[in-house]
């Protein structure tokens, strides 16, 4: 009787193998060979990119990004130049939307002079900056002190009263 028992499951067994053999030709695939290619592309790409990047350029002569952030409450925008040594003037602009991010790329490091100018045109800050690493800038409006209602009180005039003693018993 086992033996019986045992064709049977071994018969059910290679059914079961045939048919699940069969099933994928007989169906459609969800995506083609060339989408899996452009997938395995995208894939390699990004690693290559993670693994590249994290290697400093300590002899490189250029900054591989700038970014700034906006957090302020209107657009502004950036304008920094630099004098190279052969006398030349590097002048590079960018409009930075409110709550967005903007880059400047291979950038030649050095001391650059930066202008802050929001959309009223009003110059909101100026001044220098040194440029060696990739570095990201993050521009948050300063709370501006409302003066204090300050009230002009007249001066406490010094009364001395005369006490009156009382005789005690």
């Amino acid at each position: 009787m086992n033996a019986i028992v045992k064709r049977k499951a071994s018969g059910k067994l290679k059914t079961l193998v045939a048919v699940l053999l069969a099933l994928p030709m007989t169906s459609n695939a969800q995506s083609d060979v060339t989408a899996l290619v452009r997938g395995g592309e995208i894939l390699v790409g990004g690693l290559i990119t993670l693994f590249s990047s994290s290697k400093k350029h300590t002899n490189s002569l250029t900054v591989e990004s700038v970014c700034i952030k906006n957090k302020m409450t209107e657009k502004i925008t950036i304008v920094i130049t630099r004098q190279t040594e052969d006398g030349e003037e590097i002048k590079k602009e960018l409009v930075i939307p409110k709550d967005s991010k903007e880059c400047f790329y291979e950038l030649p490091k050095g001391v650059y002079t930066y202008e802050i100018i929001l959309a009223s045109e009003e110059v909101y800050k100026k001044g220098e900056y040194f440029f060696k690493d990739k570095t990201v800038i993050t521009l948050k409006e300063e709370a501006k002190e409302e003066p204090k209602n300050e009230v002009k009180e007249k001066p406490i005039e010094e009364t001395k009263e005369e006490e009156t003693k009382t005789p005690t018993d």
